[in-house]
């Protein structure tokens, strides 16, 4: 009955330390895995460009604005 008991007890350890033997090899795999890099380094990109835009408004909107003047004179030019 002993023997029973120490084999259930074993089995009871093995499965413990294989389970935990999988949950290091997953976390391993993950924090090592960078498939999701590409994603991350897209976002933060686009991050900054959207910080720059903020920060750089005025600037944007008076030079898109002189190139639409421009257009619109060489236009008016063209057309006669």
């Amino acid at each position: 009955m002993k023997e029973l008991i120490l084999n259930k007890k074993d089995m009871l350890e093995a499965k413990l330390r294989y389970v935990v033997s999988s949950a290091k090899d997953k976390l391993k795999e993950l924090l090592l895995d960078e498939a999701g890099m590409g994603t991350v380094e897209v976002i933060l990109i686009i991050v900054v460009l959207i910080g720059l835009v903020i920060i750089f408004k005025k600037e944007i909107d008076g030079l898109v604005t002189e190139i639409f003047k421009t257009i619109n004179s060489d236009a008016a030019k063209v057309t006669g």
